[in-house]
């Protein structure tokens, strides 16, 4: 049995929007703002960005939870841990474990006990969460919302709404939610267009931790050779 290329992508879909949430506004604040973006959650957008842009690396807690158009939970949350650093990353999130060192992507199955490696592509949006940053910085309009409260804290609500082929895209509106204190996103959601909510929250944050290189490298060694599908 091998591990599907749809799962991998699933995953990745999944990581990619919470990556969102974490780094991307990082890119609205090197583009000029368009006449009809509104100034003050550019203002927020930028304050993030600019915190954001110094963190040598992120370990994060993320609780991962769906809800369906009826606004009931579907299925139970996910909690996911998340390292990063630089072009590096790694996931865990219950089943599975994905692994990136900037060059190679490994996909571990637990449940199958099966490794599935590809070549890790920079431009490949389903890869890589950081592809995000481009897609920000011309396809999206930012309005803000409003001031809510969030955990203990207060935070500043920013509604994203994709501008570029807009029909393309499987939600309408990504709420991003920033702590005003810390200037860290906390929370995130994604409207989709079939009415489902996807919700992430951002349970713990550590940054600018010393992480090891080899942490984002997957050892292989203890599998068989049916248990590797090496698709580079």
């Amino acid at each position: 049995m091998r591990l599907q290329n749809g799962t991998i992508i699933a995953l990745t879909r999944n990581m990619k929007n919470f990556f969102i949430s974490l780094f991307v506004i990082a890119s609205i604040s090197v583009q000029a703002q368009a006449p009809d973006q509104d100034p003050k959650a550019k203002a927020v957008l930028d304050e993030v960005s600019k915190q954001t842009k110094s963190y040598k690396s992120v370990v994060a807690e993320v609780v991962f939870t769906r809800f369906g158009k009826d606004k009931k939970q579907i299925e139970k949350p996910q909690t996911w841990k998340i390292m990063s650093k630089g072009d590096k990353f790694k996931l865990e999130i219950p089943g599975t474990t994905i692994v990136c060192d900037g060059k190679t992507l490994w996909n571990y199955n637990k449940d199958a006990r099966e490794v599935t490696i590809k070549n890790f592509e920079a431009d490949n949006d389903e890869q890589n969460p950081a592809k995000i940053f481009t897609m920000y910085e011309n396809g999206y309009k930012y309005k803000y919302d409003k001031e809510e409260k969030v955990g203990t804290g207060t935070a500043h609500v920013i509604d994203l709404y994709p501008s570029v082929k807009p029909e393309k895209k499987r939600f309408h509106t990504v709420k991003i939610y920033s702590d005003k204190t810390k200037k860290q996103i906390v929370k995130m959601k994604m409207i989709m267009k079939d009415g489902e909510v996807q919700v992430y929250d951002v349970k713990s944050m550590k940054t600018n931790s010393e992480l090891p290189d080899n942490l984002f490298v997957f050892d292989t060694k203890p599998f068989k050779a049916d248990q590797i599908n090496d698709e580079r």
